[in-house]
C-alpha cells in the first residue's frame, strides 16, 4: 500500500476518533471554556479569544509528535 494513502486513514480515523470523544465527552470536558480564555461580553457583542485553551491544544500535539517520532526510529 501506499505510504501517503496510509497517512491519509490514519488521520482519517484520527479524526473520527476525536470528533466522537468531543462529541460525547463535551458534556464532561469544557475544552475551550477553560480559566484564563478571555471573554468579553457587552449588550450586542460577544468576544471570546481561548488563548488557554490553544496552549493546552499546542502542547498535547506536540507531545504526540514527539511520541511519533521517537517510537517511529
Amino acid at each position: 500500500m501506499n505510504p501517503i494513502s496510509k497517512v491519509f486513514i490514519t488521520t482519517g480515523i484520527l479524526f473520527i476518533l476525536i470528533g466522537v470523544l468531543w462529541q460525547f465527552g463535551g458534556r464532561f470536558l469544557h475544552f475551550g471554556r477553560m480559566p484564563g480564555d478571555i471573554v468579553v461580553e457587552r449588550e450586542n457583542f460577544r468576544f471570546y479569544f481561548p488563548i488557554v485553551t490553544c496552549l493546552v491544544l499546542s502542547g498535547v500535539l506536540s507531545l504526540i509528535g514527539v511520541l511519533v517520532r521517537y517510537f517511529q526510529k
